[in-house]
């Protein structure tokens, strides 16, 4: 049966923070969520790939048509969700669909904030991710790296991510609508990964009082806290710590939340109800929603960052024109690639079944000469007898065909017979 190229996803446009963070893959269930969607189908799923971010989870997979009306029941059994849960919030993207898709989603097209640069270095850790599991193959390979070379090329020959305002960048202007200057602030991060890295660049250019991280891998905490002259605890210590910081930004792989309700109230009254911004960006999310409810607190999550940084994108719309012709470029040359590919199987059975015509005719025409039939009349019988079987098939087909068969194959024969041309 053939094989397609699908994918199926949910993102921040089609499905709400608390539909996706019920989806979300991190890091240590890529491979056994890749094993168990291959395992699902076996040969049906030949290549697969999972992109799984704070806006989006998305498979990319190289399978029979059939698997894609299937793959929401499966997604929402791996995560233990009612079957027709997600039915309302999926895409599924087909062949050269699926293949734009993915130009768009590398080339940040398809981003919260237009342009981002952080979705390509994701796409590439699940492409790395996906490798390493075994489940990349010829297909899918080559649709990521043309995938990579599409974003490359998008982004510099367009102006898609000029002045682009990125989520760490609006973490710092919301704690200053609070705050006004932050050089009275204490600033803690909890995590160490690449968005907690943004986020400490941007607030330590607004020179807080003071930041502090705190992870649950203390080596990778102090790497971080190096680079920013910031301090470190562990995560053990939020209980007793949390009151101590002004403005907190939480993003980890935690599957729970770390802040709860009632250890943000504590911290709270211990602050005498002094103001507190807490950003979330972890998907599934770190602070309990139920913390935006008191006064004091103000808690964003990553979609309240994405609608603010939405404002402001005109200046590069203009861009979306040329970038959106590049990848249109590029998947017809993708689509172009994938038929030829399709071809390859008959080319080869096609050079396999001359090599045998050749090989018997060639040895019909030792015996001749074995047996001492002149040399010129051995190659008009060689001659003959390829002839006569490169013609018994196309003369086979017109004999057996019906009128409307014929008028086709008739249209097709002057472009598959050999053309000669007379030597000057």
């Amino acid at each position: 049966m053939s094989v397609d190229v699908f994918t199926f996803g949910l993102n921040h446009t089609s499905a709400p923070l608390s539909v996706r963070e019920r989806v979300a893959v991190p890091g240590e269930l890529l491979r056994p969520a890749l094993d168990a969607l291959r395992s699902t189908w076996g040969a049906a799923v030949r290549e697969a790939a999972i992109l799984s971010t704070c806006n989006r989870t998305e498979i990319y997979c190289a399978a029979e048509p059939q698997v894609v009306d299937q793959l929401p029941a499966w997604m929402a059994q791996f995560h233990k969700l009612e079957s027709t849960s997600l039915q309302p919030h999926v895409y599924r993207y087909q062949q050269n669909d699926a293949v734009r898709h993915a130009f768009r989603v590398a080339s940040g097209l398809d981003s919260m904030v237009l342009g981002e640069p952080q979705i390509l270095g994701q796409m590439k850790d699940a492409v790395r991710a996906a490798n390493e599991a075994g489940a990349l193959g010829t297909l899918l390979h080559q649709l990521f790296q043309r995938t990579f070379s599409v974003a490359k090329e998008v982004r510099s020959q367009t102006a898609i991510g000029a002045n682009s305002v990125s989520m760490a960048a609006a973490a710092v202007r919301l704690a200053e609508r609070v705050f006004g200057d932050l050089d009275q602030a204490n600033v803690l991060f909890i995590g160490a990964g690449e968005m907690i890295e943004l986020c400490a660049t941007h607030f330590a250019a607004a020179h807080p009082r003071g930041m502090m991280v705190a992870n649950r891998t203390v080596e990778r905490a102090d790497l971080l806290a190096s680079r920013f002259s910031a301090t470190t605890m562990k995560l053990s210590q939020l209980p007793e710590r949390l009151a101590d910081f002004d403005v907190v930004v939480s993003c980890t792989a935690s599957s729970l939340p770390i802040l709860g309700l009632g250890m943000v109230e504590r911290a709270s009254r211990l602050r005498r109800h002094r103001p507190m911004v807490m950003v979330d960006l972890a998907v599934p999310r770190d602070i309990e929603t139920e913390v935006g409810r008191l006064d004091d607190v103000y808690l964003y999550t990553v979609d309240d960052l994405g609608r603010m940084v939405q404002t402001g994108t005109d200046a590069r719309r203009a861009a979306v024109v040329q970038a959106e012709a590049i990848i249109e470029t590029r998947v017809q040359n993708f689509m172009h690639w994938m038929q030829k590919r399709e071809i390859v199987p008959a080319i080869m059975e096609m050079h396999e079944a001359s090599e045998k015509v050749q090989q018997a005719e060639l040895e019909r025409a030792r015996r001749m000469l074995a047996r001492g039939v002149a040399p010129e009349q051995v190659l008009e019988q060689l001659a003959y007898g390829l002839t006569q079987k490169f013609m018994h098939g196309p003369l086979s087909a017109l004999n057996r065909s019906e009128a409307g068969e014929r008028e086709q194959l008739l249209e097709l024969m002057p472009q598959l017979l050999p053309r000669t041309e007379r030597r000057r």
